[in-house]
């Protein structure tokens, strides 16, 4: 009988269908480089309701982390990585950096663009 969950190898840790987590979505809505650092903006009044899948993450990333290392840390395919964090950094719970960026540090998101693709994406 499907229950929505299968085993994961060896642990007895259920794993959740990747197109659960991320509600069917195959893309994010915008690129992230593997290589892009990710690191928790959040406090944690504000985590309160998020799926679990994106509490790990903001859990996870109290410490810098890339998204192929929050990939591979929380064992869920790349793809999925990339989806989470997009939503985590369009709901400014995360910030992220530019991977080709000279400064080497973290750079908040540009809150101006990011009311644009907003009011954008409202309009599809």
């Amino acid at each position: 009988m499907a229950t929505g969950h299968e085993r994961a190898g060896e642990g007895d840790t259920p794993r959740v269908v990747p197109y659960a987590m991320t509600g069917g979505r195959t893309r994010p809505r915008y690129q992230l480089a593997v290589e892009a650092l990710v690191v928790t903006t959040a406090d944690p009044a504000q985590m309160q309701g998020l799926l679990p899948e994106h509490q790990r993450i903001c859990h996870l990333c109290r410490e810098v982390k890339s998204v192929a290392e929050i990939s591979a840390l929380l064992n869920i395919p790349l793809g999925v990585a990339r989806i989470l964090v997009a939503d985590l950094a369009e709901a400014g719970l995360v910030a992220l950096n530019d991977p080709v960026g000279d400064e080497g540090g973290l750079a908040r998101p540009d809150i101006t663009l990011m009311e644009r693709v907003l009011s954008r994406l409202r309009e599809l």
